[in-house]
């Protein structure tokens, strides 16, 4: 990786990724060993304390993502830091209807693996040191952009006020949610708010976890523990927005005693609970996700509810498929901005991305539907779910990454 050099330098490169968080990362290692030139466009240092991506969150990846960061050879400098989920219980709250997953009895080692962000940062952007072919642009904002010709402008502002410019075949906008790439194309987006708040928060119980995560459905949102190496959880609780904004205010006995009532006592009696954050919930999602010389991936083509864990992994696929086209195309001549090269990607991402909206989304209302009847279908399903292996063995490869086409990263592992 090298340095940039003075404040009205001009950098010529293939590829330009705006946005260095763990898809924008992920994307980058992905193309160290290629061919192409790559910029990496990030607003804080990957170790800074108002680093937005690698804070004190947990993500919980699957099977997929395990193996795409093996093939990037990352896996082995976070794994230690990751909880293996050997177990998954979902159930609807005050209701009789349950569901029990097991890893072994599907043949699996483990289902994912929640690992702290923080991890994941210092893994990706390790690697990302001794990159050949990668300029870093570090601390950094976009502030302009223009399209001339076969090449994309990016003016970029750094710390103090110095501005540098890139010129890429290509821009890749991996800047999160609030996209700005997105929004200066032009590129129109859609947001469904749920109106719930994520209260996010890391718990101990007086009995170390299981390898279970759990997924408890209630009326207000579901309420996720996810297993932590140290054997405790983090608790992602899905509340409406007053609510809360006092469960982040309550005094921590008093918080663990709610928490403890609305999940109830499968995991024993929780005992300490640590920093509290809280998140509004929505999907966002762009009609096009590209433009003349512009593709988006992760958050910047969709952001979802969290409730089946879907988000990065979806995210990682874009990044590990937009690679493997980008090499694939330099392979063969192509202009990697081009848009043959960037409709192939779409094509390739369609089906996973809708699916997995379309199935994250139904989730969420599906267990928010209080009309008459529901809750007893609801439960009924469940039930019928916990006693049919087939339909466990399908929703687990589905859920955890391994369904449709995978991406080479992925297939490298797995074949």
């Amino acid at each position: 990786m090298t340095a940039t050099a003075s404040a009205t330098a001009s950098h010529l490169v293939d590829v330009a990724i705006v946005g260095g968080g763990m898809v924008g990362a992920s994307l980058a290692v992905a193309l160290r060993d290629t061919p192409l030139t790559v910029a990496l466009i990030e607003g804080f240092a990957p170790d800074a304390a108002a680093q937005p991506s690698f804070d004190d969150r947990t993500t919980a990846i699957g099977n997929g993502s395990r193996a795409v960061f093996e093939g990037l050879g990352v896996w082995s400098k976070m794994a230690a830091e990751g909880a293996a989920i050997r177990t998954i219980h979902v159930s609807d709250a005050g209701r009789f209807g349950f569901a029990r997953l097991s890893a072994t009895e599907l043949g699996l080692e483990a289902f994912g693996y929640v690992l702290p962000n923080r991890a994941i940062g210092r893994a990706l952007w390790g690697v990302l040191e001794s990159a050949p072919r990668l300029t870093a642009f570090v601390p950094a904002r976009p502030a302009k952009v223009t399209v001339k010709g076969s090449s994309a402008i990016l003016d970029i502002e750094r710390v103090g006020g110095a501005r540098e410019r890139v010129q890429a075949s290509l821009l890749v906008a991996a800047d999160g949610a609030q996209s700005m790439l997105r929004a200066s194309f032009g590129l129109p987006s859609h947001v469904e708010d749920y109106g719930q708040v994520a209260v996010v928060a890391n718990v101990a119980a007086d009995r170390r976890h299981d390898g279970t995560a759990y997924e408890r459905f209630t009326p207000v949102g579901p309420l996720a523990l996810l297993p932590l190496a140290d054997g405790s959880y983090t608790v992602v609780w899905a509340l409406a927005p007053d609510a809360a904004e006092r469960a982040r205010a309550l005094p921590g006995p008093e918080f663990l005693a709610e928490l403890q009532r609305r999940f109830g006592w499968r995991a024993g009696r929780f005992v300490r609970v640590g920093t509290r954050a809280a998140y509004p919930l929505a999907l966002t999602r762009s009609d096009a996700t590209h433009a003349e010389r512009l593709v988006l991936i992760g958050n910047a083509a969709q952001s979802l509810h969290p409730v089946a864990a879907q988000g990065f992994n979806l995210g990682l696929r874009d990044a590990a498929t937009l690679a493997e086209v980008l090499v694939a195309a330099r392979a063969q001549g192509e202009d990697v901005g081009s848009d043959a090269v960037l409709n192939r990607f779409v094509a390739a991402r369609d089906a996973d991305r809708r699916g997995v909206i379309q199935f994250t989304d139904g989730l969420v209302k599906l267990f928010r539907n209080d009309r008459p009847g529901m809750g007893l279908l609801r439960d009924l399903g469940l039930l019928l779910f916990d006693l049919t292996p087939p339909a466990k063995r399908v929703l687990s490869r589905v859920s955890w990454g391994f369904a449709g086409r995978l991406p080479r990263l992925a297939r490298m592992r797995t074949s």
